[in-house]
């Protein structure tokens, strides 16, 4: 436990947070991972949150929960929980996991702390590579998990992963901490339980330190992750541009990189969640971008879709939703598909992603909406009108995008700019009196 002890007192984290929280099942782990933040508190005293999740899936959990809340008042802990009452998904782990991160950031918000504990340990770390090896997974699948992640406002810490799970509970023997036993994970209808009985000996009987084998590989699979995504960011500038990728730009980029580059944006979009993910659907999105098909799609977990449209390849959640809206223009709009329009005062730009309006000629306030069957619009340059769907068709805009493109409208519904499209005779870019700049971007 020396690493362990070692880790925390050189943790910035500890001497600059007034509040932690920690993530405590109640079990030999979790109470470890609590006495020793305790021994730390006296050093540095920030204040303890622990955060327990009732799953609601066995009979003990209400007798755990009363457990976890004893301890704490007994200890000077402030004490959070919630109780799972329901679950939607057939996949009961993952959507257990998703709400237990939801819980645990709602908390760290609520304290404004930005260091989550979790007691991982060195035994979990191999588990999860074995897991991920015969699954099949990205480098950074590979790799595990690390010590400390960086998420956008806090921190996830995981300092037992130097330790083993006998190591754990010797220690919690050693010093007569309370802790409750899960029964469950004795079960073998759970993968994990299966590696970590069947597998896991067997490894520390060829080797005792064997965990620190996995860990060494984790952070040199981990440096090699971070080199190469370093590289695949640089080509992400130029390729990929709103989350969609160019294709024929994509093509001339050596396999390895186009591959990181799809684990990385699959990395972005999934987050905690990357686990979910197998190499299997990064080669089917490769296949995606190399194929002759102009139209085609892969299905990801969680309603996800990679979706090839002529030349582009992007990523779009349930795309057979179709979005109705309408919002009046008054500052800036964002918009459903993750783009906005700005009212700016003044700008050189003369391309279709600015628009210049006169009073004179429009009936205010304007709106942006989404199409409507029988829209049309009078095309700068030319004579009469010309149906939305027909420009959409000569665009080449992908069919689960139109339902979402902005339509920029006055107040009696004549179209004066389709964004990143078409102008209309409305528009006055050519040296024109103009009291009205959109920009869309």
């Amino acid at each position: 436990m020396k690493e362990v002890r070692q880790y925390l007192e050189n943790l910035t984290q500890l001497a600059n947070e007034k509040y932690i929280v920690v993530a405590v099942s109640g079990g030999p782990d979790s109470m470890a991972l609590l006495h020793m933040l305790l021994e730390q508190r006296q050093h540095y005293h920030f204040q303890i949150v622990c955060a327990h999740v009732n799953h609601n899936v066995r009979k003990e959990s209400e007798e755990e929960a009363i457990f976890v809340s004893g301890y704490c008042h007994s200890h000077g802990i402030l004490y959070e929980f919630m109780k799972i009452e329901n679950y939607h998904d057939d996949n009961f782990h993952n959507e257990a996991r998703v709400v237990r991160y939801r819980f645990f950031e709602q908390i760290l918000s609520k304290y404004q702390s930005h260091c989550l504990f979790t007691a991982h340990h060195g035994d979990d770390l191999m588990e999860t590579i074995l897991m991920r090896m015969v699954r099949g997974a990205s480098l950074k699948g590979y790799s595990g998990f690390e010590v400390l992640s960086h998420r956008e406002n806090y921190d996830i810490i995981r300092p037992l992963i130097f330790v083993t799970k006998k190591e754990l509970l010797d220690y919690v023997n050693d010093y007569d901490i309370p802790y409750v036993k899960d029964a469950s994970n004795e079960k073998d209808v759970y993968t994990r339980n299966r590696y970590r009985k069947y597998v896991l000996p067997f490894l520390k009987k060829e080797d005792a330190s064997v965990h620190k084998k996995f860990y060494k590989f984790s952070k040199t699979l981990l440096e090699y992750e971070n080199y190469i995504n370093r590289i695949v960011k640089e080509k992400m500038t130029e390729i990929v541009d709103h989350n969609e990728i160019d294709i024929s730009l994509f093509q001339r980029e050596d396999p390895l990189i186009q591959k990181e580059m799809i684990n990385q944006m699959l990395s972005e979009l999934y987050e905690d969640d990357l686990f979910l993910i197998t190499d299997r659907h990064t080669e089917q999105i490769l296949k995606l971008c190399r194929s002759s098909k102009k139209n085609a799609k892969v299905c990801l977990p969680q309603n996800m879709y990679a979706i090839r449209t002529y030349n582009n390849l992007s990523f779009e959640k349930d795309y057979r939703d179709v979005t109705q809206y309408k919002y009046e223009i008054q500052d800036n709009v964002k918009l459903p598909n993750q783009h906005e329009i700005e009212v700016v005062s003044d700008s050189n730009m003369t391309n279709n992603n600015i628009c210049y309006l006169s009073k004179e000629d429009i009936a205010l306030p304007l709106y942006v909406r989404s199409r409507q069957d029988g829209d049309k619009m009078y095309v700068k340059g030319l004579d009469g009108r010309k149906k939305i769907n027909d420009i959409f068709i000569d665009e080449k805009i992908p069919m689960e995008q139109r339902n979402l493109w902005p339509i920029v409208v006055d107040s009696n519904e004549n179209i004066v700019w389709i964004p990143g499209l078409k102008k209309s005779k409305f528009d006055r870019t050519k040296g024109k009196k103009y009291d009205i700049i959109l920009k869309y971007h």
